[in-house]
């Protein structure tokens, strides 16, 4: 069966008028009928009351001088009424005195079965009240007192049926559903030309909302319906949303192609800065190493040549050129190598940070020689990113780790993972130099060294490019350490998708 909120807004209205009606009529026969029952009651125990006092006072007699056979013709006069059903006189200590059977045989057989039966739940009159009634089953039974000279000297119990008032329940019933089928029909014929000027214009506003929804046409109003009412406000407001949906789509429009415009102009800018960067790197890469390339070898020529001539003074001046040209031929290098970086894409695919790691350590070896590290490598987890770059990260930190530990007797050298909040944490830990924690966001900038050249070599470049390795990755790094007690880098890396 369907629900009533199923069914459209005219029909719900049209149905919520017929039951508000039929409730309504149906309550107000109820009430009429509940009244009319207890009036015809009230109009039948009068009615029967005055025969009952007419009886009496014609019974007089006949109870004082005792003529059953006067009381009975008296009774008899109560044919005339089809209604009783049975009737009785009684004296004064309640013994029969005369009867009466009235019309009906199954009557006339109950009384001459037993003289109380005619009126055996005849009601007991209260003290100093003159008569008494009671209703049970299909009968109404009245008992009153008959009177002379102030004394009760009989009673009277008269029986009548209630066929009266089953035929008036009958009509009254009959004439309630013909009221309430005729009501009903007026009240859907007039709710018919009614409804329309509710539901119409909900229905047309419920049109409009439906084409704006599947359209995205906000340009489309729904017609008003008159000046005031709710109805009025709901369209109005409504078409005023609208109204303001299409200002502002005009000006997200304007403000989507203007940023387009600029998009277009920093892309342009970029691409101009991306090739002006690229000519910088050719440069730096043909022009700079050149002379880095002959300083170097002018002075290797002059070192081999003359070298026996020169004191040692001027060797080592000799060689300190020789050792500048070299560092700053790998300055260069790690420069463009970490511009080369920024403008490399990821070529994301399955990769195991366990071989990367290993692969790492194989390359290492040469630096490791003669050396006691003891290198402590987890079950790290696999992940989807750039392998090459990702063996980056790794060669930066791990090579670090053995330069730093290079004055530590016994160096311990971990690679491990955490868990924190659901993600996963690399981490290279060493037990060697350290650094002092307060400096640690220095680590991580171009040229930021914590150490001098003269006790660690390095070019400080190599932990800017991890770090944008990370972040091209999703990921973040950060370090921890203390002097003579070690360090420890973490980062964490978001998985990314392969692409097709």
């Amino acid at each position: 069966m369907r629900s009533s909120w199923s069914y459209s807004i005219s029909r719900r209205l049209t149905l919520m008028n017929m039951l508000v009606s039929g409730v309504a009529l149906l309550l107000a026969c109820v009430t009429f009928f509940a009244y009319d029952r207890v009036s015809l009651k009230e109009t039948m125990v009068n009615n029967l009351s005055i025969e009952a006092q007419i009886i009496a006072s014609n019974s007089i007699s006949a109870l004082v001088f005792n003529d059953a056979e006067a009381a009975e013709s008296t009774l008899a006069a109560l044919k005339a009424s089809s209604n009783i059903t049975a009737a009785a006189i009684y004296t004064a200590k309640g013994s029969e005195f005369a009867k009466y059977s009235g019309q009906d045989p199954r009557a006339a057989a109950s009384i001459d079965a037993s003289p109380y039966r005619a009126c055996a739940s005849r009601p007991a009159i209260p003290e100093g009240k003159a008569r008494a009634y009671s209703f049970a089953g299909d009968q109404l039974t009245l008992a009153r007192r008959v009177i002379f000279e102030g004394k009760p000297v009989g009673i009277v119990c008269i029986q009548s049926d209630l066929k009266a008032l089953d035929a008036r329940v009958k009509r009254f019933v009959s004439m309630g559903a013909v009221i309430l089928a005729v009501s009903l029909l007026a009240a859907l014929l007039i709710s018919g030309r009614l409804k329309r000027s509710v539901s119409e214009p909900i229905i047309q506003l419920a049109s409009v909302a439906l084409a704006v929804s599947r359209e995205k046409n906000y340009a489309v109003r729904a017609a008003p319906a008159g000046k005031s009412g709710e109805l009025a406000t709901l369209i109005g407001a409504f078409n005023e949303m609208l109204e303001q949906i299409q200002e502002r789509d005009v000006a997200l429009q304007t403000a989507r192609d203007q940023l387009e415009l600029r998009v277009q102009e920093r892309t342009a800018q970029l691409a101009a800065a991306n090739k002006e960067l690229e000519a910088f790197s050719y440069s730096v890469s043909h022009d700079l190493r050149a002379p880095l390339r002959h300083i170097d070898g002018f002075s290797m020529i002059l070192m081999q040549k003359y070298g026996p001539t020169l004191d040692a003074t001027a060797q080592q001046y000799l060689k300190r050129v020789r050792d500048g040209a070299k560092h700053m031929g790998h300055l260069v290098d790690d420069l463009l190598n970490m511009a080369r970086i920024g403008r490399q894409e990821l070529v994301v695919r399955p990769s195991s940070l366990n071989q990367m790691v290993q692969g790492t350590i194989a390359d290492l070896k040469s630096e490791c020689e003669g050396r006691q590290i003891d290198w402590q490598i987890a079950n790290l987890p696999d992940m989807k990113c750039d392998p090459g770059l990702m063996k980056v990260v790794f060669t930066n930190l791990l090579s670090n780790a053995v330069k730093y530990t290079r004055r530590t007797e016994h160096a311990v050298i971990e690679v491990g993972r955490l868990s924190e909040n659901g993600s996963t944490i690399i981490f290279i830990r060493d037990n060697g130099a350290g650094f002092e924690q307060e400096y640690a966001h220095k680590l991580f900038g171009v040229f930021q060294r914590l150490h001098r050249a003269e006790e660690f070599e390095g070019t400080g470049v190599g932990l800017a490019t991890v770090q944008r390795i990370i972040q091209k990755h999703g990921g973040r790094i950060w370090a921890e350490g203390k002097v003579n007690q070690g360090a420890t880098f973490l980062f964490t890396v978001v998985p990314l998708e392969v692409k097709a």
